[in-house]
């Protein structure tokens, strides 16, 4: 069994900041694809960027420039960084990773950009 624990959203305002982390129970090498996801209110839930393999990296193209994917092999954590955040950002990211057959969500953490 694995976990997921999100933490890092909050509230931004626009041009802002933020960062997510991604804490895994196991190792993060172990798994295939381990990305980002969100969810923006009345809207369906959409990739944003990860790791769909090894150390590539791929990205939506509404995030492109503005956000960045990373990870950390030793303390098992994904990051997304996020900057020149927009109010059409505020949706709930949630990370996911794949683990053989299993797939793998966090709890999701709310971000939202507003003045």
């Amino acid at each position: 069994q694995v976990q997921l624990v999100e933490s890092g959203g909050g509230l931004a305002q626009p041009g802002g900041s933020l960062r997510l982390s991604c804490a895994a129970s196991g190792s993060i090498l172990s798994f295939g694809l381990m990305g980002w996801y969100r969810r923006a209110p009345g809207k369906l839930r959409e990739w944003v960027a990860g790791f769909p393999d090894g150390n590539r990296t791929t990205y939506a193209n509404f995030v492109k420039g503005r956000f960045t994917v990373s990870r950390d092999i030793d303390k098992n954590t994904m990051y997304l960084q996020m900057n020149n955040l927009k109010p059409e950002d505020t949706a709930v990211y949630w990370c996911k990773a794949d683990h053989g057959y299993y797939v793998y969500w966090g709890q999701g953490t709310q971000v939202t950009v507003s003045s």
